[in-house]
């Protein structure tokens, strides 16, 4: 297994990309990836099992122009490779432009948005009835936002304060706040306890008659 670097017409990459992606699905050619590097121009890169399987994947494709001689060693396009996470800024009712794929180029509008698959689901604005195609979220850029949407999609970001409010004692509820009080004072005033009797004892208490 190899990396062959396949020549193309300078900005027709992506129109060799998906032809050749689809030879392979086709044919079941043992080609395992096609990488298309961003910002190289006029090459794509085709990891196979033989060189004669990647001259076979590109037969009779437009603008493929051939392999170079050798292989590439992977360390020459680890750092075109890397991937990086990069945020995509998509809200639903987005519009959007397709960039990749069969409908490349077409214009649609965001009607769900799979975060854990990265992926959206759009409808095709010049299609006569509206299809939902669901595709990678790379695969868009927004072109076009309504302002609404927007607004929208900040308001739900936002944590309403919730403010309870705490009456004040009414006057009735004072007076009878006032009332039991009172009661309650009189009950225990009226109360006597052991501790209250008085037990001393005069000397006319101990005079006895004989």
């Amino acid at each position: 297994m190899a990396i062959f670097a396949l020549r193309t017409t300078s900005n027709r990459e992506d129109q060799v990309f998906d032809f050749i992606t689809t030879n392979i699905e086709r044919k079941g050619i043992q080609v395992y990836s096609v990488i298309r590097a961003h910002g190289l121009r006029g090459y794509i890169f085709l990891e196979a099992e033989s060189r004669e399987e990647a001259e076979e994947s590109y037969q009779k494709v437009p603008y493929a122009r051939g392999l170079l001689p050798k292989p590439v060693d992977y360390k020459e396009i680890e750092h075109m490779l890397e991937q990086v996470k990069v945020q995509v800024n998509i809200i639903q009712g987005d519009i959007v432009e397709i960039i990749s794929g069969p409908f490349k180029r077409e214009e649609a509008k965001v009607t769900r948005i799979d975060h854990v698959k990265d992926e959206v689901v759009v409808e095709l604005l010049e299609a006569a009835v509206p299809i939902p195609i669901t595709v990678k979220m790379d695969a868009v850029k927004v072109i076009r936002r309504d302002e609404s949407s927007s607004t929208a999609v900040m308001n739900r970001e936002k944590v309403p304060e919730q403010v309870v409010p705490v009456k004040e004692p009414s006057e009735e509820m004072n007076k009878e706040e006032t009332k039991e009080e009172g009661k309650k004072k009189k009950k225990k005033k009226d109360h006597r306890s052991d501790d209250d009797v008085d037990l001393t004892m005069d000397d006319y208490d101990f005079d006895i008659n004989l």
